[in-house]
């Protein structure tokens, strides 16, 4: 065992290993019985390709990309079934590029289902009608804003190509925000959540039912549950007919039949509609239902509706992502955990028994460099819980000088209605395992701990998201677990957020790295973010009109006087939703001011990075950055020029 300070151990995790783990398979479903899904290809320009479960290859090669951009945040990307005369196949998906809707049968070549400029979400194949039941994004205009969205009907034989008026709108304009209609068993009723500004679909949404008419359309729809403050996240029909759904209306979001709560508890059975098809829960053929559920980390497990039971399904697996799919007794999952990077899991309900039918988990060094993570409960402002995952430094080969404390990086997650999971993560072991700590922060507002929790952040984000990680910031040093000298924070998105607000209205952090961040208010909010979150902010500051004020007073771009610390600013270059703009602004604000930073910007980069050499290329930076500001000794990475 050798003795080197904290943060200066050598590591096999190097970020080019962690770039060719980043993402997750994802939008799973069956195609006949087999089990098919999306996985990332970091290598590959971040794209992501469609994988068939019986032989675990990419069935379309690049530059083929399912991924749908509607409301940006996109929803499931594909579908598909076995025609019942026979032959192979039939797939239908959004390509990222263009957005359009392709037919595609394997051994062939995909062909254009719709025309140019509509985007496109949720499509479901209707063999018998010739048909694809889909969510339709359309621009009406110039501005982020001025766009609609219908349920509609893209025929299969390829005439809407070339023809917009081919495309049947189901209903008309109703709502500004609606997901992707479910028909019943019987064909003659369709499911669908809609919701309106200023909503976000986690404040309320309505569940909507609509007769099938024989024109195909979709008439007499009514509102069957859900309003302004019952956030209604899924619906789907039982195999009988009856309608279940997940609503929050009693605090936490639980699973009801035709209005009756199937198993009410203190935990959740749904979660944040960030993505449109995000499936918790799947109703089989028998009558059970399988269903993603936990207070914090989430379970797979199939519910008997009759008596309100929940049998889990044992395994390594600790986390289970919103995506589900159900054929016969099978139900296939993405599964993980904290030594298991995620998997595409297949459960027999008729005999329990589960196992890996894609990605499986290799690891890609020994797991002796993995950190042992600690699931902690801290005490935040009022007394208040803060949820956290610790994870502490932890290498085979090397140990701290005696006394030595090691740095701590908080990590803000992005949201900021949303939660951390806790799964292997390599970016994570690319720190703890050079000696460097990370805490992974559920601030208030976190989703999955019931409303109440996810609404300490109605009007209070800047504040309640700030102090919550700077609790836990604050307790580790306290109990001698962090070098208080030697604390960082980090954040993405809303995480970004976070991290600036930290940096610009606290003295906790030496250092912060932010990442296509919110950093000016006044300018998000106004025009220069996309339509979904265009009003987010009347939830999380206030509605303007009542609060102007406080749009200034929180925006770290306008408290750029208060900020002393180093920091890291990443941006991609083609981000709509924290766009280029706001770190400019930022940055101008700051000129002439004496506080050291490096501004990293990625062409081809949206919200998020995909691309292996960005993802490389931003972690090493990042780890220049502590390794400066906390006087590391780490070889082997670029250098990082600060300025200012």
């Amino acid at each position: 065992m050798e003795t080197k300070a904290y943060g200066s151990w050598s590591s096999p995790v190097d970020a080019a290993l962690a770039a060719a783990h980043d993402g997750t398979p994802d939008w799973v479903g069956f195609v006949g019985g087999e089990p098919w899904w999306t996985e990332p290809r970091p290598a590959e320009g971040g794209r992501r390709t469609l994988v068939r479960g019986d032989t675990r290859e990419s069935v379309l090669p690049a530059p083929w990309n399912v991924r749908s951009r509607v409301i940006e945040y996109g929803g499931h990307p594909w579908d598909g079934a076995v025609p019942v005369d026979g032959g192979g196949p039939l797939l239908v998906f959004v390509h990222f590029d263009d957005q359009r809707l392709y037919r595609y049968e394997p051994g062939g070549e995909p062909r254009p289902l719709t025309p140019p400029g509509p985007r496109w979400a949720e499509p479901r194949l209707l063999l018998d009608r010739g048909e694809v039941w889909c969510v339709l994004e359309e621009s009406t205009g110039d501005g982020p804003s001025d766009v609609r969205r219908v349920p509609a009907a893209v025929p299969l034989d390829g005439s809407a190509a070339d023809d917009r008026a081919a495309v049947r709108e189901l209903t008309g304009e109703r709502h500004r925000f609606v997901t992707g209609p479910r028909l019943s068993p019987d064909g003659r009723r369709a499911a669908w959540l809609a919701w309106d500004h200023p909503r976000m679909p986690w404040d309320g949404t309505e569940l909507l039912v609509g007769e099938v008419g024989d024109d195909g359309l979709l008439h007499a729809v009514r509102t069957v549950a859900g309003g302004p403050r019952e956030a209604v996240a899924q619906a789907e029909w039982a195999a009988d007919g009856r309608l279940l759904y997940a609503s929050d209306r009693d605090g936490w979001w639980n699973l009801y039949r035709d209005g009756a709560p199937l198993c009410p508890r203190a935990e959740e059975f749904a979660g944040p509609l960030w993505r449109l098809g995000s499936r918790w829960f799947a109703p089989l053929a028998d009558g059970l239902i399988a269903v993603v559920h936990g207070r914090g980390p989430t379970a797979l497990g199939v519910l008997d509706p009759e008596t309100g039971e929940v049998a889990d399904t044992a395994g390594p697996w600790g986390e289970f992502a919103s995506t589900l799919a159900v054929h016969g007794t099978r139900v296939v999952a993405v599964g993980a955990g904290p030594r298991t990077a995620p998997e595409v899991v297949e459960l027999d309900t008729a005999s329990g028994r589960a196992r890996v039918v894609g990605t499986p988990h290799h690891d890609p060094v020994d797991p002796a460099y993995y950190s042992e993570p600690q699931a902690r409960t801290f005490t935040g402002p009022g007394g208040r819980e803060v949820h956290a995952y610790v994870h502490p430094p932890r290498h085979p080969g090397h140990t701290a000088p005696e006394g030595e404390l090691p740095p701590y990086v908080i990590w803000a997650h992005g949201g900021p209605t949303s939660r951390v999971p806790l799964v292997l993560d390599l970016a994570i072991a690319y720190f703890t395992s050079r000696g460097i700590g990370v805490a992974e922060v559920d601030y208030g507002g976190s989703t999955g701990y019931g409303r109440e929790y996810r609404e300490r952040l109605r009007e209070q984000w800047g504040v309640v998201d700030v102090e919550d990680c700077a609790a836990v910031a604050l307790a580790l040093a306290k109990e001698g677990s962090a070098d208080r000298a030697r604390l960082a924070i980090r954040g993405g998105s809303a995480g970004g957020w976070t991290a600036a607000a930290s940096l610009t209205g606290t003295g906790v952090y030496a250092c912060g790295t932010i990442a296509y961040p919110v950093l000016d208010l006044v300018g998000w909010g106004a025009g220069e973010t996309h339509d979904f979150e265009s009003r987010y902010l009347e939830s999380l500051i206030g509605p303007r009109a009542e609060v102007p004020e406080r749009y200034a007073e929180r925006s770290p771009s306008e408290q750029v006087d208060r900020l002393t610390a180093p920091f890291l600013l990443l941006q991609g270059l083609d981000d709509v939703i924290c766009p280029p703009a706001q770190c400019e602004r930022f940055l101008a604000r700051l000129d002439g001011r004496a506080v050291p930073h490096a501004y990293l910007t990625f062409a081809g980069e949206g919200h998020g990075f995909r691309r292996a050499e960005t993802l490389v290329r931003a972690l090493e930076a990042e780890l220049a950055l502590y390794a400066q500001v906390f006087g590391l000794d780490v070889a082997g990475i670029p250098a990082l020029e600060l300025t200012g």
